[in-house]
Parts: structure tokens; sequence; C-alpha cells
């Protein structure tokens, strides 16, 4: 005899769960990764616009920088010079064949080298990449170190001594920092090396990265390698200060939220080990707003080592941005933007990423 629940479900089914429908358009993060990356171009896009409109915009005649005032008097000279560089058209016609170059990989043709801008950076560019790049890891390092050992330490010695520490770092300016450190390191106490990226009398290693500790790895040139260290640890560590007292407060400030959360109370009821609570819970939800911070410092070092170059004469994009500049050169000029808010782009990307690989419930959202 049939029941009534057999009627009602002449299948079979019973009360078996249906199963459940897959999203379609592939995995969450791959959706992500393209939205993110057709927002970067974009962006990418309003770089070049505001890079452009600004570049035109500031006051003085680069044909006055760059032939002199003996040339102005001669309107053929002039004539040419603007007819050489574009500079005689009407300023939509310039961001149009400008763009054109871009997407053709040409920026230009720098009016001070006169070599294409794109030769130029990619000379110059390694060179800070591997200041900046040595300062943040250094900041990373020293900055969360510092940061949790202040919270877990909160209103004893330590933390108030790495409370003004810190302080200190964001205080100090960075220009300042930077002649004294090549005064009293160098030519008072000799214990670093001079200017520039190697010592002279060593020469640089083979240019495969540009990055010169990389580019001595790789050709087993160990004592350009020691040079290269060398020359990078002051400048890189008078960099840093300043990130290293920003992650400091930042870390300090995010460990304490944390520690004061129901889940860590919990682990700490069921007797986990001090450790596994510090790295598997603690500071997995801490370091969120902190890689954060830790972005938009990395992007900050990228236009913050105009003195530091300077003052020891490194090589790098900051140097040649700054050149550019005083001479009008427009294409450079754009060019330097152009790369650096590109880099603002990757690391605000790499950022996102991190967000979901760190904390699951990014990844949930």
């Amino acid at each position: 005899m049939t029941s009534a629940k057999d009627a009602a479900d002449p299948g079979g089914a019973g009360d078996a769960t249906p199963p459940v429908r897959r999203r379609r358009g592939g995995h969450p993060l791959a959706r992500f990764l393209i939205r993110r990356i057709l927002t970067a171009v974009l962006l990418a896009w309003g770089i070049t616009l505001v890079t452009f409109v600004l570049t035109n915009m500031v006051p003085g005649d680069p044909v006055a920088a760059n032939l002199g005032q003996r040339a102005l008097g001669d309107p053929a000279i002039v004539a040419q010079w603007r007819a050489e560089h574009g500079l005689d058209k009407p300023l939509w016609e310039q961001y149009a064949l400008y763009l054109r170059g871009l997407v053709q990989g040409d920026f230009g043709v720098s009016q001070q080298s006169h070599r294409p801008v794109a030769e130029d950076l990619a000379q110059f560019v390694p060179a800070t990449l591997e200041l900046a790049g040595a300062a943040i890891a250094v900041s990373l390092v020293l900055g969360v170190a510092f940061g949790v050992v202040a919270a877990l330490r909160r209103d004893r010695l330590p933390d108030h001594v790495l409370r003004v520490v810190s302080l200190v770092g964001i205080s100090v300016p960075t220009f300042w920092l930077a002649l004294v450190a090549f005064y009293v390191f160098f030519y008072r106490l000799q214990i670093t090396p001079g200017s520039g990226r190697v010592d002279p009398t060593i020469g640089e290693a083979p240019a495969v990265t540009g990055l010169q500790t990389v580019d001595a790895l790789i050709a087993g040139r160990w004592d350009v390698f020691a040079s290269a260290v060398g020359h990078l640890i002051t400048p890189a560590l008078v960099l840093a200060l300043y990130t290293i007292g920003l992650l400091t407060r930042f870390t300090r400030s995010a460990v304490l939220e944390v520690l004061g959360q129901d889940y860590v109370r919990a682990a700490r009821a069921k007797g986990l080990p001090g450790r596994v609570i510090l790295f598997r819970y603690v500071l997995r939800s801490a370091l969120v707003p902190v890689i954060t911070v830790a972005g938009l410092a990395f992007g900050s070092l990228l236009s913050g080592t105009v003195l530091v170059e300077a003052i020891f004469a490194w090589p790098g994009v900051g140097q040649y941005a700054y050149k550019s500049a005083t001479t009008l050169d427009l294409p450079a000029v754009m060019g330097v933007g152009l790369v650096v808010g590109v880099v603002y782009l990757v690391i605000n990307l790499i950022v996102d990423v991190l967000y979901g690989v760190i904390d699951p419930r990014v990844r949930l959202q």
C-alpha cells in the first residue's frame, strides 16, 4: 500500500537535500582579479590624463629652459624646436599622440638626454626600486616586531621606549636625517661606504635586472654584492625610519584591538600556547590594516627618495625626476609620473589579494 509520503514524492527522493548549484562565472578570486585589472586599466588612463594636464600647466617655457635666452631671439629656431617636439599642435592632439605612443611602448624622447624616456626609466627605476624595496623590507620586519612587543608589554618599559622611538621616527625629517647619517657614519667615523651604488674601484656587475645586489648574485660577483649591500644599508635605513615608526604604532594598535576579542580569550581559556595564539589568531587578524599602511608607505618611498638620492648620490628615478622638472623636460616628467602611478596601482592590487590570503572573512565577502 502506498503511503501519503510516497504519493507526494513519486520519485522516491524523500527528504533528500537538493544539490547545491554552483555560482556561475568562475572562481571568486578570478572574477575579483579581472575586475581589479579592468579598474587598474581605467585608473592608468586617468593617470596619463592627469599627468599630461598638470605637466602642461606648469609655469615656464620649455623652449627657454632647453634652448636658452639667446635662442629665443630667433623665431626660426623656436619654431623648429616646437615642431620637432610636437609643441606646435593643439593640446588635445598632443595628448592623442602621447597616448598612441604609450600604447606602442613609446614614452617620447627626453629633451635633456636626447634618448628615449623608456631607456632612461629602465636605467634609473631599478635603482630606486632596490632602495625602496630594501627600506620597506626593513620597515616591515622591525615595525611589526616593535609593534607586537609594545602591545604585549603594554604600559611597561619596552612599550614606552618603543613608542618614543616610533614618535622620533615619524617626527624627524628624512632629508635632515640623511645629512646627519652621511656626515657621521661616512665623513666622521668612516664605517660606511661613500656615495653611489658600488665602490667605483670594483665596478658594477653585468646588468640583468638593474638591481645591483641581484645582478651580483647572478654573476657570482661576491665582492660586488658586498659592496652593493654596504652602499645600500645607510640610505635604506634612513628611508625606513619614518615607515618603522608608522608601522610600529599601527601594529601596536591593531594587536591591542585583536587581543581584546572573544575568540582570543577563548583560545587562552582552552590552554593554547601563547605562541600559537599570537601567530595563528592575533597576527593574522592584525596584519590586515598593517598591510594597507605598508602598501601606501612603499608608494610614498618611491616618491620620497629625491632628497635621499641627492645626498647619497644614488642614481635613481628621484634624481632623474628632479633634473627633468628643473629643465621642464615634459616627456621625462610625464614618464616618471606614469611609472609611479602604475607602481601604486600594482601595490594596491597586491594588497587586495593579500587581504584574501590572510583573512578568510575578506574572501567570503
